[in-house]
């Protein structure tokens, strides 16, 4: 049986995805078989998990997901790995505000649900002995979790390291690690997150640094042995949202990588084929797909570059002329329309299959969860369909104009958004990632 843990920390910034990249990289060079999950609507994160493992990493979201989906997800995982490490969000308690006090959609919830102890990270900069008031609040907030130990980030030299033993030891919690501070393992970063795996120059000398670094800080055996049996049951892996098509064309470079992995293996599991294509290459969607998807990612970066390629442009307007259904998301539903006005104010003609334009001259941060339904049929469901989703860019719209509405939308708290996105004969899109089907 295979077993996990969950990475957790007090807050974002404490060094969770270098310990869990780090920690993913040790393991399989010690021959674990070992792969990843990645709590919340995170697109970036996982491609760096995947770089460690060789397996992809799959999202697992609390809020937005059912909960037979979740199990279904962690099943699949486990059954090609004996062991899943589980990346949390944010901090460990930290998320949408529930009616009885506690958050919803937190690590804390994930692990609930999971029945999985928690390896709690903790950015020792700055602490000594305050560390313990930390951990133990941690551990008394919620008497259900269960705690794998702790792993301390930005160690300094053996008396802070003996303070913080001690700390640990009176909170009650193993030490499974002391990480000191390693410069050359941060990430660069942008406006959606880190800079991609896939932009990520030398990134195999990052994993290399990150052993050579860390391969006697952690306690390895000691966290083997601390993750939980995963019990979850063997619910059928099927997908969360419906395949687009039997042939479904999915741009896929730098500018369009915002797809989750467990929604392509699944659409492929259910029979649908995959046909990547990457609209930077100026490569054109295959011409028997009878779907087209146009991910999230950058496409804001590389207006110019899109804008003057023409077997893109041609194919994917060919696309939607024979009918295929064609399906934006953010960067994608961007795309699709009339114009993209780049951060130094140039606008750049775009397919001008949606009346829809925007801009990243003047950035206004939408970021949430979101509850929608459909106005009208199509390949995602009837209409009325629910799904629950997330939104996170910064791009304005200058305009949306006269079409037909694809979601009549809500926040997390269930507050009116009105309707978002827009729909024109097989052609679709917004700014919504959809991630799974509403409860029945």
């Amino acid at each position: 049986m295979a077993s996990g843990l969950i990475i957790a920390a007090p807050s974002s910034g404490s060094g969770k995805t270098v310990t869990t990249l780090s920690l993913l990289s040790l393991l399989k060079a010690k021959g674990v078989a070992v792969a990843s999950c990645k709590a919340g609507p995170d697109y970036i994160d996982p491609e760096f998990h995947a770089a460690a493992t060789g397996l992809p990493c799959f999202n697992l979201d609390i809020w937005a997901m059912r909960r037979p989906s979740l199990d279904a997800l962690l099943a699949h995982q486990a059954a090609r790995a004996d062991l899943i490490i589980a990346e949390g969000v944010m901090g460990l308690f930290d998320g949408i505000p529930g009616k009885d006090g506690r958050s919803n959609g937190s690590s804390a919830e994930l692990a609930n649900h999971l029945g999985l102890p928690i390896l709690l990270v903790l950015n020792a900069k700055g602490q000594g002995a305050t560390a313990g008031a930390i951990l133990e609040g941690l551990m008394r907030y919620d008497p259900r979790l269960k705690f794998a130990g702790v792993v301390f980030n930005h160690v300094g030299g053996p008396v802070h390291r003996e303070i913080l033993s001690e700390a640990a030891g009176a909170a009650g919690i193993k030490v499974l690690g002391f990480l000191p501070h390693v410069e050359a393992l941060k990430v660069p970063e942008r406006h959606l997150g880190l800079v991609q795996a896939r932009e990520h120059q030398g990134l195999a000398g990052f994993y290399a640094t990150a052993r050579a670094s860390f391969a006697k800080a952690f306690d390895l055996d000691g966290i083997l042995a601390a993750a939980g049996p995963i019990t979850s049951p063997a619910t059928p892996f099927t997908p969360l949202v419906p395949p687009l098509g039997q042939r479904i064309a999915i741009a896929d470079d730098v500018a369009f990588a915002f797809s989750y992995p467990f929604q392509r293996e699944a659409w492929a599991a259910a029979g649908a084929e995959i046909l990547p294509f990457s609209p930077l290459a100026d490569e054109a969607p295959d011409g028997s797909a009878d779907a087209v998807y146009l991910p999230g990612g950058y496409p804001e970066l590389h207006a110019d570059r899109l804008a003057a390629n023409g077997k893109f442009m041609v194919g994917l307007r060919a696309a939607a002329a024979r009918g295929a259904f064609v399906y934006g998301e953010c960067g994608g539903y961007m795309t699709l329309g009339t114009g993209i006005t780049d951060a130094k104010g140039q606008r750049h003609a775009m397919a001008g299959l949606l009346p829809v334009e925007t801009s990243f001259a003047a950035r206004k941060l939408h970021l949430g969860y979101r509850q929608v339904s459909l106005s009208s049929a199509s390949p995602l469901g009837a209409a009325g369909a629910g799904y629950r989703g997330h939104e996170f860019h910064y791009a304005t719209i200058l305009s949306e104009g006269a079409g037909e509405p694809l979601f009549k939308a809500a926040d997390s708290r269930g507050q009116d958004l009105g309707c978002l996105g827009r729909r024109a004969g097989s052609v679709m899109g917004s700014f919504i990632h959809l991630i799974d089907r509403m409860a029945d």
